[in-house]
């Protein structure tokens, strides 16, 4: 193989990407059999299986058991905002977001004390071990699961207030800047860092993917005067979803 060329998987995986994409094969047909692509092709049964498994890892196809593999209907993106935080709209990004447009999202919460590992002492500025409150969420647009979210909170600075539970209580779901304001702790800065992974398993389940989707992955943590106050670890399936950001410019 020369440099540049690709192998043999790879050239007939893209052809029938391009053929997905302009829809010469639309939603819901049958991909070529293995040994029609065998032939047409003129490869092996194992560059013909490669570039099915490279297909359906992109998430354009779907197996079907007993039937075979078809193309997949591709979602149009919806987007999910990431404002950080509006402390003048008293609301969190994702009730703001859908009150703007005139949808009707919920979530599911649960939220237990835990002692804090390593990794998430590192990103609280605390020692492992300390207490955390940590929460789990999974968010929903009109019914359908769209990003998934597990959020820890040092106890030291919550505990024994009035928000310790941060979806129960008088400010219960009015999200981090609401809640910490209530304890006179003024959240002026947050970082998101954005990467893209291959969904875990248990996402998918969640979340309504397949085995091979990939999510983005963000990593948030909220800061009072160079304290965090809270991190979190949102997911979001990257095939239905892009993350909006809303910057302010000072």
């Amino acid at each position: 193989m020369t440099f540049g060329e690709q192998p043999a998987y790879l050239r007939v995986a893209g052809d029938l990407r391009r053929k997905i994409v302009d829809g010469r094969l639309p939603p819901h047909t049958r991909l070529p059999s293995q040994a029609r692509i065998r032939e047409e092709y003129g490869v092996s049964d194992t560059v013909a299986l490669e570039a099915r498994k490279v297909l359906m890892a992109e998430g354009l196809v779907e197996g079907r058991s007993g039937s075979g593999t078809y193309v997949r209907e591709r979602p149009v993106p919806r987007r999910v905002a990431r404002s950080g935080f509006r402390p003048d709209r008293g609301a969190t990004p994702f009730r703001q977001e859908q009150a703007d447009a005139g949808v009707r999202g919920t979530w599911e919460s649960s939220s237990e004390q835990r002692d804090a590992c390593a990794a998430i002492a590192g990103r609280l500025g605390i020692q492992p071990g300390d207490r955390v409150m940590r929460t789990e969420y999974l968010f929903r647009e009109a019914g359908e699961p769209m990003m998934l979210s597990t959020s820890w909170e040092p106890l030291a600075l919550t505990g024994r207030t009035p928000v310790m539970l941060p979806e129960e209580g008088p400010l219960g779901g009015m999200g981090v800047v609401e809640r910490m304001r209530a304890i006179d702790v003024i959240v002026d800065n947050v970082t998101e860092e954005v990467g893209a992974r291959p969904g875990l398993a248990e996402e998918l389940v969640l979340l309504g993917g397949v085995p091979g989707h990939v999510v983005l992955a963000i990593q948030r943590t909220y800061f009072a005067s160079g304290r965090p106050v809270e991190t979190a670890d949102v997911v979001i399936p990257a095939d239905r979803y892009r993350a909006a950001y809303h910057l302010p410019v000072k």
